[in-house]
C-alpha cells in the first residue's frame, strides 16, 4: 500500500511539472538580458508551446515578475512562487523587479496573443488575431504565426494569418520570399497592408527590381478595394442621412403638402418624439432593468403619441383659425416653436441629454476592411421605410386616408357628403406631427438629444418636400434620398458648408426651371 502512495505521488509530481514545462533557464533568459536576447527566447518558448508560459508573461505585463541571483520569481500578492516550478518561495530583498521597455511590452503582448492561437474556441483565435494586427510583429516571430497558419480550420482566419505572415516575410533578406509575400499581399484590403506596401516603397526601402513592381501592382490593387470601401460608405451614409430626411419631411409631407400649412414647429415636435423616447428609457432604467435592451418597443408608441397630442393642441388652438393665410401661420407656428424649446429647456434643462443605445442596436456589420455599417443606422433605414409604407397605406386604403385626401382636395364637396372637416383636419395634423414625433425618437439614437435638436432638420425637410413635389409621396423618397447622397459627396469633394450651399443653388435652379417638383399633381388636385 506505502508502495502505491509513493508511485501516485510520483505521477502526480510528474504531471504538475509537465503541466508547468517552463524551465528555469527560459524564464531568466526572458525576464532578464538584452533586449533582443529576451525576445529570441520568448519567440522560442512560445513556438514551443509551453504550456507555462502564458501565466509567466501574463505576470511580466502586470510587472509582477523580479529576478533574483538563485531564480525568478512571480509574486502574487505578498507571497512568490518559483516561475519555472510554481513552488513557493521565499522573497529575498534583493530581488530586482523586471523593466520591460516598449518593445519588450510589445513583444510580450503578441506573444500572449500568439499563445491563444491554437484555441480551441474560434472567438479566442480571432480576438488573439485582432490584437496581433495591432501590434508590431518582427520576423523572429513568424514561427508562431506559421505554427498556428498550419493548424488552423477556418477559412476566414486562415486568409488572416497568411497575410500577417506576408507581412513579416516582405521584410525578409531572401529576395524570393519578399517576391511571394508582396504578390500575396495584393489579395488584401486592409489599411494596414496598404501603409505597409507604401512603406515598402519608401526610397532605399526595397533594392530588388522584381519585388518592387511586385509591390508596385498589390499597391494598386489594395488601393483599389479600399477606395471601393470609401465610396460605398459614402453612398451609405447619404443614404442614411436620406432615411432620416425622409423620416421628417414624411410628416411634413401631409402637414404641407396636403393641408398647405407652413409648420415651422415641426422640427419641435420631433424634439418632443426624441424627449418621449429619452423619458421612456428612464422609466425603464428604474423600474424594469432587466427589460432595458426592449425598452424602444416602448418608445415608439410613446414618442408618436406625444407628439401628436401636442399637434393636436397646436392645431385645435391656433392653426384651424389660420387655414388660407400662410404667412400668418408660419409666425404662429415659429412662436409655438419658441414656447416649445424653452419648455424643454424649463422641463429637462439646457443641456443636451443622453439615450442610450439597446444592445441590440450597437456595433455593426463589417462590409469591407474599411468599412463598418452600424447596427442603429441600418435600423433607421428599415425604420423609415417601414413607416414610409404605414403612412401610404393609411392614406390610400383606410378610411381616414380618404376622408383626408377628400377634405385637402375640395373641403365644401367633402362637408357636403357629411365629413366632419374640422375633426378630419385635427387627425392630419396630428398625423403628421406623430411622425415627426418618430423620427425624434430614431434620431435619438444616433445623435445628441436637446432643445435644439429640431433646427438643423426643418430647412432641409421643406425643402425635400418641395423638391419632391407638394403631396407627392413618391417624390418625398427620391426626393429625400437624392438630396441625402447628394450632401455627401458634395461633403467630400468641397466640405460640410459648401455642400450645403451647392445643395440650396441646386433646388432653387430646379424649381425654377419645375416649380411643381421632381412629381406634379394630376388631375382636379392640380387644377385646384
Amino acid at each position: 500500500m506505502s508502495c502505491l502512495r509513493v508511485l501516485i505521488g510520483l505521477c502526480l509530481a510528474w504531471a504538475a511539472m509537465s503541466a508547468q514545462a517552463l524551465t528555469a533557464p527560459q524564464a531568466r533568459a526572458i525576464a532578464s538580458g538584452d533586449t533582443d536576447d529576451r525576445i529570441a527566447a520568448l519567440n522560442a518558448a512560445a513556438a514551443a508551446g509551453d504550456p507555462g508560459l502564458a501565466k509567466f508573461v501574463q505576470a511580466l505585463l502586470d510587472d509582477a515578475v523580479k529576478v533574483t541571483p538563485a531564480n525568478v520569481l512571480v509574486v502574487e500578492g505578498d507571497k512568490a512562487v518559483d516561475a519555472a516550478t510554481g513552488a513557493p518561495a521565499a522573497l529575498p530583498g534583493d530581488a530586482e523587479d523586471v523593466v520591460n521597455n516598449n518593445r519588450m511590452r510589445g513583444a510580450l503582448q503578441a506573444a500572449f496573443a500568439s499563445l491563444r492561437l491554437l484555441a480551441p474556441e474560434r472567438e479566442v483565435r480571432a480576438a488573439a488575431i485582432a490584437e496581433l494586427g495591432r501590434q508590431s510583429l518582427e520576423e523572429a516571430q513568424l514561427p508562431l504565426i506559421e505554427k498556428a497558419l498550419a493548424a488552423e480550420s477556418d477559412a476566414a482566419l486562415k486568409a488572416k494569418l497568411g497575410l500577417m505572415r506576408a507581412g513579416l516575410l516582405v521584410s525578409s533578406s531572401d529576395p524570393a520570399k519578399r517576391l511571394d509575400a508582396a504578390r500575396e499581399l495584393g489579395d488584401s484590403g486592409e489599411s494596414a497592408v496598404k501603409a505597409l506596401l507604401a512603406e515598402r516603397l519608401a526610397p532605399g526601402a526595397e533594392p530588388d527590381d522584381a519585388v518592387r513592381g511586385a509591390l508596385i501592382q498589390s499597391l494598386d490593387r489594395v488601393s483599389s478595394r479600399l477606395a471601393w470601401g470609401e465610396r460605398l460608405g459614402v453612398v451609405f451614409t447619404g443614404v442614411s442621412l436620406g432615411s432620416i430626411l425622409l423620416l421628417v419631411a414624411l410628416g411634413l409631407a401631409i402637414t404641407y403638402g396636403l393641408m398647405g400649412v407652413i409648420n415651422m414647429a415641426h422640427g419641435e415636435l420631433m424634439m418632443i418624439g426624441a424627449y418621449a423616447t429619452y423619458v421612456v428609457q428612464n422609466l425603464f432604467r428604474a423600474y424594469a432593468p432587466g427589460a432595458f435592451d426592449y425598452y424602444l418597443w416602448a418608445a415608439v408608441p410613446a414618442s408618436f403619441l406625444a407628439s401628436a397630442l401636442v399637434g393636436a393642441v397646436m392645431e385645435r388652438g391656433v392653426i384651424r383659425w389660420l387655414y388660407g393665410r400662410p404667412l400668418e401661420t408660419l409666425l404662429a407656428t415659429w412662436g409655438i416653436s419658441l414656447v416649445l424649446m424653452q419648455s424643454v429647456r424649463s422641463l429637462f434643462g439646457a443641456q443636451n441629454v443622453p439615450v442610450e443605445n439597446p444592445a441590440w442596436l450597437s456595433g455593426g456589420v463589417a462590409a469591407a476592411s474599411n468599412l463598418t455599417l452600424p447596427f442603429n443606422r441600418i435600423a433607421i433605414v428599415a425604420f423609415a421605410f417601414l413607416v414610409l409604407g404605414g403612412v401610404a397605406l393609411l392614406i390610400a386604403k383606410t378610411r381616414l386616408g380618404l376622408f383626408v385626401r377628400g377634405v385637402t382636395q375640395n373641403r365644401r364637396m367633402a362637408a357636403c357628403m357629411g365629413v366632419n372637416t374640422a375633426r378630419i383636419d385635427t387627425y392630419a395634423f396630428s398625423l403628421g406631427a406623430g411622425i415627426a414625433g418618430l423620427a425624434g425618437c430614431a434620431l435619438s439614437q444616433v445623435g445628441n438629444v436637446g432643445p435644439d435638436l429640431g433646427q438643423g432638420y426643418i430647412v432641409d425637410s421643406f425643402m425635400v418636400v418641395v423638391l419632391g413635389g407638394v403631396g407627392q409621396l413618391a417624390g418625398t423618397v427620391l426626393a429625400a434620398l437624392g438630396l441625402g447622397v447628394l450632401n455627401k459627396l458634395l461633403e467630400g469633394l468641397a466640405g460640410a458648408v459648401l455642400a450645403k450651399i451647392m445643395v440650396l443653388v441646386f433646388i432653387v435652379v430646379f424649381i425654377q426651371k419645375r416649380p411643381q417638383g421632381l412629381f406634379a399633381m394630376k388631375g382636379r388636385s392640380a387644377e385646384a
